[in-house]
């Protein structure tokens, strides 16, 4: 996901997005815990997508005060 992409979201949009990647980040861990996990590099691109969602949305903030 690119910074453009998410600067593009709106506030909604970036709740539902976040709410996803965690759940996809849960899920990723418990695949590697159990040994099932496939691709390793994704754990980390999502952990990094959650990242900038985060970031998006303190800039929003501190923008509106």
């Amino acid at each position: 996901m690119k910074n453009k992409e998410i600067r593009e979201m709106t506030d909604a949009e970036l709740v539902s997005r976040m709410t996803e990647l965690r759940r996809e980040k849960l899920n990723l861990k418990i695949q590697s815990r159990t040994g099932q996990l496939e691709k390793t590099a994704r754990v980390r691109q999502v952990r990094r997508d959650i990242a900038r969602l985060l970031t998006e949305q303190t800039s929003r903030a501190a923008k509106a005060e």
